[in-house]
């Protein structure tokens, strides 16, 4: 094909793909896209982006903004599985060949290998092979020193020819994937400081959850930053569903310790004690939050209070679903997600816990720990956390408001 001129009109655009959510029922797919639109557009609005949409099958066109832009923040929101910048032009062979070849352009020079990988939506004229074929004939002609290679090349460039026209494009950045925030309902999510926790809430929001976190907060029994370090949690997390605030409820756990301490629990009870104490309290705040379950970051044989007889103890104090995402990963799999997701910190501060004894029980016994409980008058303690409340909301990775509950 003989070089053309690059006359051919160019649009850029950022093209969205999504993977599950062709899984569903037609009614329930036009829900998702409906909610996954809802979130793109609370996003981009966040970031004073006023973008334009169109939703052909299988993709989301957004028009408008800095191109560049648009696709860092899209690339962020659940049940996108890519995202691209596009430039758009007719289905016409000649200017695609053009487009793709002003695009490639500047990344190729002699001795660089490259592919062309082409999709076509018509079922006559031109096969995807055959489009391919052309578009990287005419680049491999007008760009001297190349090779192609198709399974490992230097660059590509990708052709999409659908009934609304043409679209190249280079690059293909990741999404999370999963379902569309939101679409799931509400959880309560056990937040700390480490590391487990803020990956079980991305996790839940992955597959569609809104969320409210919970912090219990343990006072002098907790290292100097630990307070600190799971507010910074929530705030990083909310830049996950952007534009949507995110509550954190800080209850204060200081007393149960006390009450610990003053008894003489024996030390080797105190964590699954204290593992009972969240899900109390985390079932009495279920209702005012909406939740319909609660998500902890359990990790089966992690730590002693994780072992399998120790999470049949701490199971038996919750009245409410509890949600483990991470209860078969390894350590290294949490932390690979935590780096990417942006909430590991290398040097986290004194995140210790003061009250950990030495030798924890691997195997509490059911009896002995209930009779303990009933001892410490546990269901007072757990009323009287969920009476002293703080709560902080982040949005788009900002805190927003920090405020003590107004006591009745």
């Amino acid at each position: 094909m003989a070089a053309g001129k690059n006359t051919a009109v160019q649009e850029t655009l950022v093209m969205a793909r999504y993977g599950e959510l062709f899984l569903k029922s037609e009614p329930v797919k036009r829900h998702f896209i409906g909610m996954l639109l809802r979130n793109i557009r609370k996003a981009l609005g966040a970031a004073n982006l006023d973008c334009r949409y169109e939703t052909p099958r299988g993709r989301i066109l957004i028009y408008g903004g800095p191109a560049d832009r648009v696709a860092e923040i899209v690339s962020r929101i659940f049940g996108i599985i890519d995202v691209s910048t596009c430039h758009r032009t007719s289905t016409d062979l000649a200017d695609l060949c053009d487009v793709a070849l002003s695009l490639a352009a500047p990344h190729l020079s002699a001795g660089m290998s490259f592919a062309v990988r082409a999709k076509r939506q018509y079922k006559t004229g031109l096969t995807s092979q055959e489009l391919g074929t052309e578009i990287g004939s005419y680049i491999y002609d007008n760009t001297p020193g190349l090779t192609v290679d198709l399974d490992h090349p230097d660059y590509e460039v990708f052709i999409e020819v659908r009934d609304f026209g043409g679209l190249v494009y280079d690059r293909r950045i990741p999404g999370p994937g999963g379902l569309p925030w939101g679409t799931q309902g509400r959880v309560l999510v056990l937040l700390s400081a480490g590391i487990d926790s803020p990956v079980a809430s991305w996790l839940s929001m992955k597959r569609g959850c809104e969320i409210t976190h919970l912090y219990l907060d343990a006072g002098r029994w907790a290292g100097t930053d630990v307070t600190a370090a799971a507010i910074d949690n929530h705030r990083k997390l909310s830049l996950w569903c952007s534009g949507n605030p995110v509550s954190l409820v800080i209850a204060n756990n200081e007393p149960l310790f006390d009450a610990m301490s003053r008894l003489k629990v024996p030390p080797r009870y105190r964590c699954v004690i204290c593992k009972r104490f969240m899900l109390r309290v985390a079932a009495r705040m279920m209702a005012h939050e909406g939740a319909l379950a609660v998500v902890t970051g359990e990790n089966l044989g992690q730590v002693a209070s994780q072992t399998l007889a120790n999470l049949g103890v701490v199971a038996d104090a919750a009245t409410v679903p509890v949600i483990r995402p991470l209860i078969t990963y390894d350590k290294e799999e949490t932390i690979t997600i935590a780096r990417r997701i942006g909430t590991f910190e290398a040097k986290p501060g004194d995140l210790a816990c003061r009250a950990v004894p030495k030798m924890p029980a691997t195997a509490a016994v059911l009896e002995e720990v209930k009779e303990i409980e009933e001892q410490m008058g546990i269901e007072d303690l757990a009323f009287a956390a969920c009476s002293e409340l703080r709560f902080v909301t982040a949005l788009d990775g900002r805190i927003t408001e920090d405020s003590a509950a107004l006591q009745e």
